[in-house]
């Protein structure tokens, strides 16, 4: 009698494995775009800061206070409210897009592949807030600012990386930016369920008709707008524009309007063919046209207004770094965001026994995980929505937050640095080989990677 074959061993879910050999490209020319976004957006939030706490520092607040627009539409706003509420849209926008393509046409259409980005974002969001709540616990006026340490800055985020000249794996930097973006989605969830003060139903309700118009028409004639750039201004933008100001005025913050708009847009080029094989769509044409817009013009000029806080001098920033709002803050981000995103990947290892890539150690993870502590557009929006522009709270909560992003920035580049030496191994064996077809070597010898 003949023996029976030996039983195939279960093959081991890898997390932080390498994803598509496409996906690498696309979400390392999305990072280098993000760079440049990310040194501007620094910038903007310095001059925001020498400017007001210089002499000149009631300039800075006028020009942030600054109301301009229609009254009767009640979009009589300031210029920091403009820059909050409608130039961050786009960004959301962004984030809409990007979590469409990710889910429809992208690795984390996968469920082995997405299960454990979104589960750290969860954990990363839920641990920096408890941690928030359990210091403020005690005030509680200023209870209502837990969810300022929950999201990841991104631009901020890869801007580090530049400086300190990281060789980051792909696979890291695929989880990275997912993180964040996924980060962005609880946090504009957020925004919507816990920061709408006031519903009004009637301008909700209207707010559908120029969606709706804009989604069948970004649907129907996806090919004409992505020729035709000029067509889309003309025509969907005013609907876009529509839309914003509809949901604007029902209460609901703005930029819930921009992810809507993203979420509208088609990913393949045809719906139809049921895969990403169809090849890329509108939602990628408009992520070229728009994210120079969001990262070099909408991020920083928000930054701009929103950074610049009075600091008061040696006595007002111990002041306000002693306030429980600033502590609860810097403690979030920086010793709750790698707890959150490092213990939740810790633990589905644990549950459903996968195993860290052969590649990177549980070091690269926690140095990632402390560059996620980087919390600073969404953060300082929230800081906003929770207090007010401009309060004592408010004031004290965006100092905890630059605070908080310089230090999670320098603990990041110690670590990362310490194991760049590994990193610059791993990336030669991703490196082009050019006597073959321009697919990396690691990609040639696994297909299945690609």
């Amino acid at each position: 009698m003949s023996a029976l074959p030996p039983t195939p061993t279960p093959r081991r879910l890898s997390v932080f494995g390498r994803g598509s050999y496409a996906e690498a490209l696309r979400i390392g020319e999305i990072l280098r775009k993000e760079t440049v976004g990310g040194a501007l957006l620094v910038a903007a939030a310095v001059i925001a800061l020498i400017w007001a706490n210089s002499p000149a520092s009631a300039s800075y607040f006028a020009l942030r206070d600054f109301k301009v627009g229609y009254e009767p539409w009640h979009l009589d706003l300031s210029l920091g409210a403009w820059a909050a509420d409608g130039l961050l849209a786009i960004f959301f926008f962004l984030v809409g897009l990007e979590l469409k393509r990710e889910f429809v046409a992208g690795d984390l259409r996968q469920l082995n592949k997405s299960v454990v980005p979104v589960a750290a974002a969860v954990g990363g969001v839920a641990i920096p807030a408890l941690i928030y709540a359990a210091v403020n616990l005690a005030g509680h006026d200023a209870l209502g600012g837990w969810a300022i340490p929950t999201a990841t800055d991104i631009a901020f985020a890869v801007a580090v990386l530049a400086i300190i000249g990281s060789h980051l794996p792909s696979a890291l930097r695929i989880f990275l930016l997912t993180l964040a973006v996924v980060d962005d989605l609880l946090a504009i969830t957020i925004i919507a369920i816990f920061y709408t003060s006031e519903l009004h139903p009637v301008p909700l309700l209207l707010a559908l008709i120029p969606l709706g118009l804009y989604t069948f028409l970004v649907q129907k004639y996806p090919r004409f707008f992505g020729l035709h750039a000029l067509a889309a201004w003309v025509i969907l933008l005013p609907l876009g524009a529509a839309t914003w100001a509809l949901v604007h005025a029902s209460g609901i913050h703005a930029t819930v309007a921009g992810v809507l708009l993203g979420f509208a847009v088609p990913v393949l080029r045809s719906q139809a063919s049921g895969g990403p094989e169809a090849g890329p769509g509108l939602a990628e044409t408009f992520e070229h046209r728009f994210r120079p817009i969001s990262a070099g013009i909408a991020v920083p000029v928000f930054a701009f207004f929103s950074a610049g806080v009075a600091v008061g001098g040696l006595t007002g920033l111990v002041a306000a770094l002693t306030d429980p709002v600033a502590v609860g803050i810097i403690l979030a981000l920086v010793l709750g965001k790698p707890a959150g995103i490092l213990g939740t990947t810790w633990l589905i290892t644990k549950v459903t026994r996968a195993r860290l890539d052969s590649s990177f150690k549980w070091i690269d993870v926690f140095g990632l995980s402390i560059l996620a502590g980087i919390g600073f557009t969404v953060s300082l929006l929230v800081a906003e929505l929770s207090f007010g522009q401009g309060t004592v709270h408010d004031d004290h909560a965006k100092v905890g937050i630059l605070a908080a992003s310089v230090i999670a920035a320098l603990l990041a580049t110690a670590v990362l640095q310490a194991r760049n030496k590994h990193y610059r191994q791993t990336e030669a064996e991703e490196r082009i080989d050019s006597d073959h077809d321009g697919i990396p070597d690691v990609y040639q010898q696994n297909p299945a990677a690609g």
